[in-house]
């Protein structure tokens, strides 16, 4: 009875915001988002669908991926695919230093048949033989040593020539431990022949 009217005329209007709010969307009306293509759905869909519900399953799968990776990274290190290479291997500054370094003889490749030439004939009971195999052992230590400080220092300039700008930290003792590998077990495997400039 004592009730005002304005309350009573703002009632039936709030009433019908809720009934408004019930109702569909117009089809026609934008929806706000663009409408994902259909291989974008599948792949959310099956994305969803292989997820892995149990620690066991997970564990599988992470060991597969693993897997994959480790065999695309096989690959890579026998084809020198940069993408998949390991991240000590990558960038031009890890490949320059390996084709220098593949480019040319090293002493140190060499080591391992000269050890077991050395190792033979410090067997042998011959006194003679047995010191010259001790002079040899220092002559290929010298020359291994003289060698990698040459190598070091003329490869360290390269660097500098032809990478002015970034960094090569790291290049010149990377370059020198590949050098004491035979050339043919070599990973990534050799890019450029010898002799061949870099």
């Amino acid at each position: 009875m004592f009730r005002s009217r304005a309350k009573e005329e703002k009632a039936p209007a709030d009433k019908a915001q809720v009934t408004d709010s019930k109702q569909t969307r117009d089809p026609q009306a934008p929806k706000g988002r663009p409408t994902p293509k259909r291989s974008e759905a599948q792949s959310q869909r099956r994305s969803v669908a292989n997820t892995p519900t149990t620690r066991k399953e997970a564990a599988k799968r992470q060991r597969e991926d693993r897997r994959q990776a480790l065999e695309r990274q096989r690959q890579a290190l026998a084809g020198g695919d940069e993408r998949y290479l390991p991240a000590r291997d990558r960038g031009p500054v890890r490949r320059f230093a390996r084709n220098w370094t593949d480019s040319r003889f090293n002493v140190a490749e060499f080591f391992l048949p000269l050890a077991v030439v050395i190792l033979v004939l410090s067997v042998v009971r011959v006194p003679a033989i047995q010191s010259i195999a001790l002079l040899l052992w220092l002559i290929v230590i010298v020359l291994i040593v003289l060698d990698a400080a040459f190598s070091g220092f003329r490869l360290k300039k390269r660097l500098k020539e032809r990478f002015p700008d970034e960094n090569t930290r790291g290049a010149v003792a990377y370059a020198l431990m590949r050098s004491l590998q035979m050339r043919r077990l070599r990973l990534p495997k050799p890019q450029v022949k010898r002799g061949e400039r870099p």
